[in-house]
């Protein structure tokens, strides 16, 4: 009896194999759909199987986000996650010293981030080598991914990087725009304002192959096939990512990297200021201040939010029935153009605010 495993391996070998073209366009991309659907019925069955067995993965989600350090064994996870929290994750020059998933608390700009160090993600993560699955289950609910290799191994990451891919976790990339409006009849209709390079009738195809029948479906930008697949396949998630190279104390400072790279030397400290500033940005947190009826303005007891809240969501942070009594808002330091400047709710938050709803 074929496998999931071979299954997917003989579709994606008769991918490889197919020229894409107008005349094809249609056949591959029903081929990537059953690859995605298989793909998804493995996940399930694996997490199936192993409820009850081995370590358990399971990490409360704790703090104001998520961080998870992903990368191959020795590329110095434990090392970081002890320098950037107060985490006493176990160290030795070897590979797999981590086996379990250890957690640490980084705090900065007033905020606590949770910051995992899971084992070393290694080839075949996908069908459970190294602990693959459980690594992978982990990623999946992180806010935010640090991947991380060393000076001697950059290449690494690129491999990392692949192999998130190819398990539906979209790594730096943003949702497409497209939304889907299910039905229980009429067949399927497809809008959109912009030329698409797959035919209607292709689209059509390949939301059927994935389970989408009847219904409309709204597209608001150009799509590839994989971008397709990936709006129908329910276990897709998109995480933000920083690329890390560790022990940069190894080489001559004239060596280069990609520019999105950031060089750091866990055991030195070298460069973990600097990479704690950009967790906290690639997070998009910002800090505002609540200050109360008649009370001056301060900067006590900071509420973490994303810089792209409006004023308005942050009221209904506090709670449905406080901004059900709120329509606006007097505000001070950034993003006020005076001290006490009254604005809409509609205002967007900026770092620093002061708020003071009325």
């Amino acid at each position: 009896m074929t496998t999931i495993d071979q299954q997917i391996d003989e579709i994606l070998t008769e991918i490889r194999k197919t020229p894409y073209h107008k005349g094809t366009e249609r056949h591959l991309g029903l081929l990537k759909a059953k690859v995605a659907k298989l793909k998804a019925k493995r996940e399930a069955s694996a997490s199936r199987g192993s409820s009850g067995k081995g370590i358990s993965y399971a990490v409360k989600k704790q703090g104001d986000a998520t961080v998870v350090l992903v990368g191959p064994p020795s590329a110095g996870k434990s090392t970081l996650l002890n320098k950037l929290t107060n985490a006493q994750s176990k160290v030795a020059p070897y590979a797999f010293t981590t086996v379990s998933i250890i957690p640490g608390m980084m705090k900065y700009r007033d905020t606590d981030i949770q910051i995992l160090d899971v084992p070393g993600l290694i080839e075949g993560a996908e069908t459970g080598k190294g602990r693959g699955r459980e690594v992978l289950s982990v990623v999946r609910a992180a806010d935010l991914l640090i991947l991380i290799s060393d000076v001697k191994r950059p290449k690494a990451i690129q491999r990392i990087t692949d192999s998130l891919e190819s398990n539906g976790i979209r790594v730096n990339k943003s949702h497409p725009k497209v939304t889907i409006e299910k039905a229980n009849t009429g067949g399927l209709s497809i809008k959109s304002n912009i030329a698409q390079e797959l035919s209607i009738e292709t689209i059509k195809e390949i939301a059927r192959e994935m389970g989408i029948k009847n219904g409309e479906i709204k597209i608001e930008q150009k799509l590839s096939t994989e971008e397709l697949v990936d709006v129908f396949s329910r276990n897709r998630v998109y995480v933000p990512a920083i690329n890390v190279l560790n022990k940069s104390d190894l080489i001559k400072q004239t060596t280069k990297f990609g520019g999105n790279t950031i060089l750091i030397s866990a055991d030195t400290e070298k460069n973990i200021d600097e990479l704690k500033s950009i967790i906290w940005e690639k997070l998009q947190f910002v800090r505002v201040y609540l200050i109360k009826p008649y009370e001056e303005p301060n900067f006590n007891d900071p509420m973490i939010v994303k810089n792209d809240w409006s004023l308005k969501k942050v009221s209904e942070k506090i709670g449905s029935e406080f901004a059900d009594t709120k329509s606006r808002a007097k505000i001070w330091g950034p993003g006020a153009k005076f001290p006490e400047q009254e604005v809409s709710l509609n205002k967007k938050v900026q770092d620093n605010m002061q708020i003071r709803f009325i």
